[in-house]
């Protein structure tokens, strides 16, 4: 897939640069170009002659050298590749990109380019954890940049956490999947994300603590894919991604209907937390309190089953059907029993107790709960988790 493509690869300036040129040797093995880009600060870590050895192409460096603009400008430059990669993404990088900044070449290229942009990011735990860097990504990935990891591991300066940077044939698998039309051209995939929110009067709701942003970020690891996404999102606080079909919704009723709206699918994805229950009784005006009356009355009743009803239909059901399951205790056993009881064909299966933060946070840990049995997986970024789940499902519906 990667003979004849054309890699424009920026290096940044971060410790995990020395894996640029092993990214350059493997390219050039599956029949790639490469050509190097290296910021000042990655010059600290790897030199241009290894860059260009490996490459066995000129390094670019300087925004501002004359013959380069004479022989091949900034702009040219960053059309003639057919995919833009930063290689480690750092912090400074990602702002830069985030914010528009062009004080660089390689800052240049990126606001030039007309080519998707593929990055790996990698720093310091804290760098990644801050809500600066979480800002920017967010920015990036509504603008359509693709992201690759980080992961969670140990890392240079003896710290361990989310923010190393994934390895290298990993980076290929991405970069593959980012210059072909994607295991999922073709497929439409129908994904819930976010919360419910139950009226209980006009002004007040029953809802959970969802974010949405796990359901967002599978919505866009399976549109970079090349999935045809249909996004039905309850209120949630987290933005939905570009380049999918978006249906905003309220309450669990609504978002039944946008489901069934929205078949048939290939596959779907039951990332919301929707509400169980619903207030029978809600006033269509604001309720008053009154000194002496005392609490109202709420009446409950169950809302919808929405996993159960699409995994469970005889016609039109989607081939392949993945439910939630967030809980706080005996997670395994319960996750095992949802499956069987729901009829779905995996349950993706969380510790959500406050403890481990992953409500409302940026990380996951999942377990994979299917016919063969559990398949436990690392804590994650939610992004990485959306995308190795995003290629499991490619696996499942394209093979």
């Amino acid at each position: 897939m990667l003979a004849d493509k054309r890699i424009l690869l920026i290096i940044g300036g971060g410790i995990a640069a020395f894996k640029a040129l092993d990214l350059i040797r493997r390219l050039r093995e599956r029949g790639a170009s490469v050509t190097p880009v290296l910021t000042k600060a990655a010059e600290e870590f790897v030199t241009p002659l290894s860059a260009s050895a490996l490459a066995a192409h000129k390094v670019y460096r300087d925004l501002f050298d004359l013959t380069d603009e004479a022989e091949m400008g900034h702009i040219e430059l960053s059309r003639a590749a057919d995919l833009v990669v930063v290689v480690p993404a750092t912090a400074d990088l990602m702002a830069k990109m985030a914010q528009g900044h062009a004080n660089d070449l390689a800052s240049t290229l990126l606001m030039a380019t007309d080519k998707r942009v593929l990055i790996a990011p990698a720093m310091n735990v804290k760098m990644w954890d801050h809500p600066a860097t979480q800002r920017n990504l967010a920015t990036l990935q509504g603008d359509g940049v693709l992201v690759a990891g980080p992961v969670e591991g140990a890392m240079a300066c003896g710290e361990f956490g989310p923010g190393r940077m994934i390895e290298v044939p990993e980076i290929v698998v991405a970069i593959d999947a980012a210059l072909s039309d994607g295991p999922l051209s073709g497929r439409k995939v129908l994904v819930t994300s976010g919360p419910t929110h139950e009226p209980i009067d006009p002004v007040r709701y029953i809802a959970n603590r969802s974010s949405g942003a796990q359901g967002t970020a599978i919505a866009a690891a399976l549109r970079d894919l090349g999935a045809k996404v249909t996004f039905v999102t309850g209120p949630a606080s987290v933005a939905p991604p570009a380049g999918v079909r978006v249906v905003k919704v309220e309450t669990a009723r609504e978002m039944l209907a946008a489901v069934e709206a929205g078949l048939p699918a290939d596959a779907a994805v039951f990332a919301a937390a929707v509400a169980d229950w619903r207030v029978a009784n809600a006033a269509d005006r604001k309720m008053k309190k009154t000194e002496g009356a005392g609490s109202p009355a709420l009446e409950f009743a169950e809302n919808p089953d929405i996993l159960k009803t699409v995994a469970q239909m005889e016609v039109g059901r989607p081939g392949l059907v993945v439910g939630f399951a967030a809980e706080t205790h005996d997670v395994e056993a319960n996750a095992t029993a949802k499956r069987a009881r729901k009829g779905c064909d995996w349950i993706v299966a969380n510790d959500v107790s406050p403890a481990t933060g992953i409500m409302g946070g940026a990380e996951n840990k999942v377990s994979i709960v299917t016919a063969d049995g559990v398949e436990d997986w690392p804590r994650l970024s939610k992004d990485e988790t959306a995308r190795r789940l995003a290629i499991r499902i490619a696996e499942a519906i394209s093979g």
